[in-house]
Order: C-alpha cells, then structure tokens, then sequence
C-alpha cells in the first residue's frame, strides 16, 4: 500500500535510507540521518509516500523545494528510496507515480531528479517514467574516495509552453 507519510515513519524512513549514506556514493550524506531529522525532512517536505507492507516501510519518494528563490516556487526536486531488492518489481514507478499525482494537484509544473553516476537502476527508473536530460555536474562530490558526477533530469508535471503569465502562487 502506498500512503502518505507522517512523522511516525520516521524512524523506518531512516533506518531503510542509512545504508544509502554509509556503504554507496548514491547519497552524498555523509552521516546517516536520525529518527528526529528523518521527521522533520517529512514534515518540511512538499510530498511524501511511503511503500507500506503490512506496517513494514519498504522504500519511500518525496519532493522538496527545488531552490529558494520564489520563481523556482513551481519546480521541486524528487527523491526515491527503495530497500535493497525491490528494483524493478514496479515499486518505484507506483511510488513516484503517487507522488507526481499530488504534485500536479498541488500546482507543480516541473520535477528535477539528481543522481550520483554511475547508477543504472536509478537511471533507467527516471527515464521509464518520463525523465529527461538536464545536464551533469561533473566531480561534484568526493565520497568512498572519489570524486563523482550527479546527472540531473527533468520531468514534465504540467505544460508551460505558451504560458503568457505566471502560475497562482502555491499555497
């Protein structure tokens, strides 16, 4: 069951996400993040579901900000965590397909995804649902011992093209 996320999946949400920050470059936390910070990452965030299997959290997507200036108030940046094993059992893409249904509700145009190179699994999930190229920073993160590239892609969540003035602000 996919279902929103409240403060009381935290410490599930951290305890799946921890192996991201401690064994992989795919996150570029160094120090996994506790109960408390992972509560107050879900309450500030725009959206976020869980992957809920009899109370058993098996992998989570949310959105946040994409940056601080009030024109970017219409973009956000997605995220997904899937406990090791679930990769291409549809998981992913019911997950996010969740959460870009709110984000459309909530007046988001565009959704940004970054990700550590090389990451295949991740790559081909962005891309099946509609992810396009934005563009790379290269050796932008020194993790394990090496520098690594972030692609970052970009999804359409509503059209712009044509649009002759700005969006209602979100509320």
């Amino acid at each position: 069951m996919i279902r929103a996320a409240t403060t009381r999946d935290a410490a599930a949400c951290a305890a799946l996400y921890a192996p991201y920050v401690t064994d992989t470059a795919i996150s570029f936390e160094t120090e996994p993040p506790g109960p408390e910070e992972m509560a107050r990452r879900i309450t500030h965030a725009h959206a976020w579901y869980v992957l809920d299997e009899d109370g058993h959290i098996a992998g989570y997507a949310y959105a946040t900000p994409f940056a601080p200036r009030a024109a970017y108030q219409w973009s956000c940046e997605t995220s997904i965590y899937l406990e090791r094993g679930r990769r291409r059992t549809g998981a992913g893409r019911a997950l996010y397909e969740t959460l870009f249904e709110r984000l459309r509700e909530r007046g988001f145009h565009r959704a940004f995804a970054g990700m550590t190179l090389p990451n295949d699994a991740s790559a081909g999930l962005h891309r099946a649902l509609g992810f396009e190229p934005a563009g790379v920073y290269r050796r932008v993160g020194w993790k394990l011992g090496a520098w690594h590239d972030v692609a970052w892609v970009q999804k359409d969540l509503h059209a712009t093209d044509g649009c002759t003035r700005p969006p209602e602000p979100l509320t």
